[in-house]
């Protein structure tokens, strides 16, 4: 609940409005303070233990360093999955911190972006880490131009005075798997390819570069799921701080609005050891990198209705409360 909505709780706006100024400013200030309790209480309840109980991360973390930034977020990309399957689920999708928190850790369920990097910006700060929320454009391969609308939430973590980028909310084949150091035109070599910051005038793009791909089932070599491109465009950002009440339009209007690509495709994506799972409506694709030089196999299985849900637990290590609406229309995602 909203700072606003919880003023609204408590006494309608028309209410407020006809009060002195000196009393409407009382009433205000009353209601931010029960708020701010409110939420205190709600963060008191989100425990750090419990998080990496959840990812299974069992070192150490008295350090804010990179080693131990780069333990944490490789330990949630692998057990935390990119999805969107709330929305397919009769689901509303919150932004609310504590509301993020118990559907990825208590329900050990996953989430896009605004809610992976989101909680693991608490768990950043909670470590000690200098964090700052950043809003991207993701590039849209269909149109060959990059989003007029800010959807995508990163993090910025600065260490030594050195500043990284941490992204664990993109998913598939576009995923990081360690942070970025922030820095232009500089190859970054990580197991899924080569990623690339580009600067250009405050403005910030990251690409990256991939191997070719074996497609053992030819029926799906040319799959529009399938990246064609070797070199392929991210998104772009500034370093302008963001909140994640930025996002709450965005938020809305990804998971209701017919244009979305949320509300076209089912999605749920999972970092392994070697590579990635995703299940795109009824088809599983399960990607292992660089399984022979220079070369990724990618391999396709259509499922079964009722192979779906089944599939989620075995191959996800998720368990849905409600029924599940599998859908792959038309749209521009890319694995």
């Amino acid at each position: 609940m909203s700072l606003l909505n919880y003023i609204d709780c408590q006494r309608s706006s028309k209410q407020i409005k006809s009060q002195p100024p000196t009393h409407k400013k009382k009433i205000l200030q009353g209601a931010e303070n029960q708020y701010k309790h409110r939420r205190g209480c709600f963060t008191k309840k989100m425990n750090i233990e419990k998080y990496f109980s959840r990812t299974g991360y069992k070192g150490s973390y008295d350090k804010q360093d990179l080693e131990t930034l780069t333990a944490v977020f490789q330990h949630h990309i692998r057990a935390v999955p990119f999805e969107n399957l709330s929305i397919h689920c009769g689901e509303t999708i919150t932004l609310e911190l504590d509301q993020v928190y118990n559907k990825i850790v208590m329900k050990r369920r996953g989430g896009w972006c605004m809610e992976n990097n989101q909680l693991l910006n608490w768990v950043l700060k909670t470590l000690g880490y200098d964090t700052t929320i950043l809003g991207a454009y993701v590039y849209n391969p269909q149109q060959n131009t990059y989003a007029t609308r800010m959807t995508h939430l990163l993090i910025k973590v600065v260490i030594g005075g050195k500043a990284y980028i941490v992204d664990a909310g993109f998913g598939v084949s576009g995923q990081m798997w360690q942070p970025m150091e922030l820095i232009s035109g500089k190859d970054q070599p990580q197991i899924p390819g080569i990623f690339r910051f580009t600067e250009n005038d405050g403005v910030w793009y990251n690409e990256k570069i991939r191997r070719k791909q074996y497609i053992p089932n030819q029926h799906f070599s040319d799959s529009d799921l399938l990246e064609k491109r070797l070199c392929r465009k991210l998104y772009f950002f500034s370093l302008e701080p963001r909140t994640v009440a930025d996002f709450q339009f965005q938020c809305t209007y990804l998971q209701t609005s017919p244009d979305s690509l949320f509300t076209k495709k089912s999605i749920c994506s999972i970092q392994t050891t070697n590579g990635f799972r995703a299940l795109i409506g009824w088809t599983l694709i399960e990607t292992t990198y660089n399984y022979k030089e220079d070369m990724d196999v990618v391999e396709f299985t259509t499922l079964q209705e009722e192979e779906v849900e089944k599939t989620l637990e075995d191959k996800f290590n998720i368990a849905l409360e409600r029924k599940l609406v599998p859908i792959n229309d038309k749209g521009a995602y890319k694995i």
